[in-house]
This record gives structure tokens, sequence and C-alpha cells, in this order.
């Protein structure tokens, strides 16, 4: 005899479900509901996948998937399956075309929250082989926590991580301080990590580059501030004029930067920092990532936010196939969390190439480790 879960046909969604959608949902949650008008624009998105389960009587559940444009990691962002047909196993066949739908996107991870108190959905997925990594407090409308799970998608991905903490950036300029700040706490675990060290560090490294409002950071500065508190630092850029300089149109600005530069890089050589200019091989960077060595790397965040700015993340982890990356910047307008901006899968040739910026194609990156020089130690102890 067939069961419900047998005769439920899993397939993708359809513009005239939104109604079907939208229903389900206020039978099957009380608070934290999508709304028709998400629901829509769920259905244009490119980077969302909705899967739906229909039976005789129309859908008995949805399972919805959202990716970011240039990771590979998935988002399991909603599931839901109406009271009849609970109990069939059509939560799991959901789950499961989900990931078959997430690998075939490219993606090698799944992560999701679960209420702390939904105790069906944490045993399906811990059941499903998901791995509990994190805990969100007052993540719900109620203030319920919510357990965080992830699942590798390949049984092959055995990835070498960092114990990388995370610092959230909490200004739209400041992530490159905020990446900093990463990178020393891992390498000096008594380093604290606050707001206060965030602005500090940003005022030391900023080289005003920007086309409006305040400027960001540059390796050279990145790599002062870092070395002034005991660091030792290497520089690779590839290219030897000021950094940034064709993306301000003000001469003046232009002039400004042109200053800030020549004496960062004045101090720089006083200072004894090595600087490489060229460009750091892949390959060559997780070598020295396996030799204690931190990378800060500036990327244009067009391929991960669409948009034209760029951006500092630190490496966290390398594999086969991905670099890892702690990104301090949390995209709450695609609902994301902190959670999905850390150790980041980014496939390794899409790596290469987001880590370049502007017309010029600028790459820098910025090796941070633990071990003092003797210029930094007289500078620390003076």
């Amino acid at each position: 005899m067939n069961t419900p879960s047998q005769n439920c046909e899993i397939r993708a969604v359809h513009s005239d479900d939104l109604k079907a959608l939208t229903a389900i949902e206020q039978r099957c949650f009380e608070g934290d509901r999508i709304t028709p008008r998400q629901w829509r624009y769920m259905l244009t998105r490119s980077h969302a996948d909705i899967l739906v389960c229909q039976d005789s009587l129309g859908l008995a559940g949805y399972v919805l998937v959202l990716y970011n444009r240039a990771t590979s990691v998935a988002r399991l962002y909603s599931i839901a399956v109406e009271t009849r047909t609970r109990g069939s196993g059509i939560a799991r066949r959901l789950v499961q075309a989900a990931e078959t739908a997430a690998w075939n996107r490219g993606r090698a991870y799944m992560r999701l929250e679960v209420r702390r108190d939904n105790n069906a959905s944490l045993g399906l997925f811990e059941g499903l082989g998901y791995r509990r990594f994190g805990v969100l407090d007052d993540y719900y409308e109620d203030h319920m926590q919510a357990i965080r799970f992830e699942k590798m998608l390949h049984p092959d991905l055995k990835p070498e991580l960092a114990l990388m903490p995370y610092y959230e950036q909490t200004l739209e300029f400041t992530c490159g301080p905020s990446a900093l700040m990463m990178a020393m706490k891992a390498l000096r675990p008594e380093t604290t990590l606050d707001r206060t060290l965030e602005l500090r560090l940003w005022r030391e490294a900023t080289t005003i580059f920007m086309t409006s409002g305040h400027g960001g950071c540059g390796p050279f500065g990145l790599a002062l501030a870092a070395f002034h508190r005991g660091f030792q630092v290497e520089i690779y850029v590839n290219d030897e004029s000021v950094p940034m300089l064709d993306t301000v149109r003000s001469e003046e600005k232009k002039e400004v930067m042109r200053l800030v530069h020549a004496e960062m890089l004045a101090e720089i050589e006083s200072l004894g920092v090595a600087v490489h200019y060229k460009n750091l091989p892949l390959d060559e960077m997780q070598q020295r990532f396996r030799a204690g060595a931190i990378p800060l790397v500036l990327i244009s965040s067009w391929r991960i936010y669409a948009k034209m700015s760029p951006h500092w993340v630190v490496v966290s982890g390398y594999d086969e196939h991905f670099v890892y990356v702690n990104d301090p910047y949390v995209d709450y307008d695609e609902g994301e969390c902190v959670t999905d901006s850390i150790n980041i899968a980014i496939p390794r040739g899409e790596f290469t190439r987001m880590s370049r910026y502007g017309r010029a194609g600028l790459q820098a990156v910025v090796l941070v480790t633990g071990a003092e020089t003797d210029a930094n130690r007289e500078l620390l102890h003076a």
C-alpha cells in the first residue's frame, strides 16, 4: 500500500503556487512567516530554489534554499510540511531534494537554523548527518534561540581550517580593520575584539581612497597597524603605484592619497617590512598559511554582493576545491546571519578571479604572523 510520502511528487515551484505556499506558511508557523511579497520576490530570484511536494490534495510541503552569488554555501532557509502528511517522510525527501539541487548548483555545504525547542526538526537534521556548529541567541520573534547546522554535501571535502574567531564590522568602511582583528585574535587569543580597537585600527590604516564618504584601508596601512602591535607582516601588491588612485576623480583627494601613501611607504621601508611587488599565487598563499601566516586578502565585493567596492576578508582555511574565508560583512538584506559569514567556502578559481579590484586589477595580500621582529619588539617595549 502506498504511503502519502510515496504518492507525493517533489518538483520545482510554479508561479501559480504562491497562494498555496502562503496558506502553508500560515498553517505551519505562528511567527517569522514568509509574507506573500517575500514569496513573490523568491519566485523571481536566480539565486534561490523552491521545491514543493504535491499530492492528490494539493501542496503538502515546501523547502526554500538560498544561494550566495559566489560562495559554495547554500542555506536551507525554510521548510514546512502540512499536518496531514507529517510522519510520512516528506520532510526528509524535501531536504534530500534540496541537497541535490544545491550540489547541482556547485554548492558544497548546506547550512540552516532550527529553533531550540523544535525537537522534530532537530532530530530530522541530525538524522540526515547535519552537525551542530553554533547557537544564535534571541534569533526568532519570540526570542527563542536557534541552533546552527551544517552538512558537507560531498564526502571528499576535508578542509584545513584555522581556529579563526569572528568579528563583524560595525561600519561600512571598516572591513580591513575587522579582518585584521580576526587574524590578531587567532594568533594571540588574549586580544580583545571591540569597537574601540576597530576604529583605532581604521584611523591608523586608512589611506583615504574612496569615491565618496569615509576612506578605506589599504595593504600598507593594515600592515603598519599590525606591525605596531608586535606582529610580523609581509605585503604583496602587483602594482607599485598608489592603491585605488584611479577610483578617485578629485585631484585634491588624489594628492592627499599620494602624500599618505608616501608617508606609509617611507615608514615601512625604515622598519624593514617586506614588500613584494607581485601577485601571491594561491598555492603559495596556502603554503604560507600552513606555515602559520594568516592572509588578509583584498577582493572585489561585486562577485559576492554586487557592489562596486573593494573589500577585505581573512582566509580561514583551504582544501582541494575551496578557499575558506571569514567575511566581516553580514548581508542582512539577503536574510543572512553572522554564521553565514564564517568559513565561507569559495571555489578556488572563483577566489582567484575575485581577488582583484578595479580597472587596473589590483591584487593585494597582507600576511600576518605572530612572530615579533627586532624592530617591532623595540617599538612595543620603548
